[in-house]
């Protein structure tokens, strides 16, 4: 293994509540919807793509008022979550220190450009992560984003940590090792590996 490369929501931290929070804000700022985000609805939908949750919260808006509210909903999203950041699973920061020592570490989400930033600046470890690579930049699916950050930084045989069939899925589709973390958003009934707990990599690897 010459690699391993994180998913964020559900499987580094649950930013589901400011999530909510700044896009509600948001909503009322530039839209006269008659709709309230919260955790529980998130939560569904953090894995997808950027334009799959646009789709499925504003389905009757003309594609383009959809894609300009999406736009307004994550830049302000990014900026509240400088201030109001998500908490981070149990073990997480300390783990990804140590897991550091020894292999190269990456994160590939299908999130818009500037989430991953913000993120790795509210845990600090920022220099613990080689690399980083999401939707908002590729614009392609996320089997094919974490293919680009491989080939750039010469990965043969990484492993992937996440939390939903969308992200084992992307693993079949890149050829590479899917971690299940249990403890996330999502289900993924036949994976072959599971971690109960994000500290359970360092007995897995370590």
């Amino acid at each position: 293994m010459d690699g391993i490369i994180f998913d964020i929501d559900g499987t580094l931290w649950d930013s589901t509540d400011p999530v909510a929070a700044s896009w509600n804000r948001a909503l009322r700022e530039n839209s006269s919807l008659d709709l309230t985000i919260n955790a529980e609805i998130l939560s569904g939908l953090f894995g997808k793509t950027m334009t799959e949750i646009g789709n499925a919260l504003f389905p009757r808006l003309p594609v383009e008022e959809r894609e300009r509210l999406l736009n307004i909903c994550l830049e302000q999203e990014n900026d509240y979550l400088e201030d109001h950041p998500g908490i981070f699973y149990e073990g997480v920061i300390e783990t990804i220190k140590k897991l550091s020592e020894k292999y190269p570490l990456f994160i590939v989400s299908n999130c818009q450009r500037g989430y991953i930033e913000v993120t790795i600046k509210s845990g600090g470890i920022e220099p613990f992560i080689k690399d980083h690579l999401c939707f908002g930049e590729t614009r392609v699916s996320k089997g094919q984003t974490l293919r680009i950050l491989m080939e750039r930084n010469g990965l043969k045989d990484p492993v992937y940590v996440g939390d939903t069939q969308g992200d084992a899925d992307a693993c079949r589709e890149a050829g590479i090792p899917f971690i299940y973390a249990e403890y996330g958003f999502g289900d993924v009934p036949d994976a072959r590996m599971s971690i109960r707990s994000f500290p359970d990599l360092i007995r897995m690897f370590l």
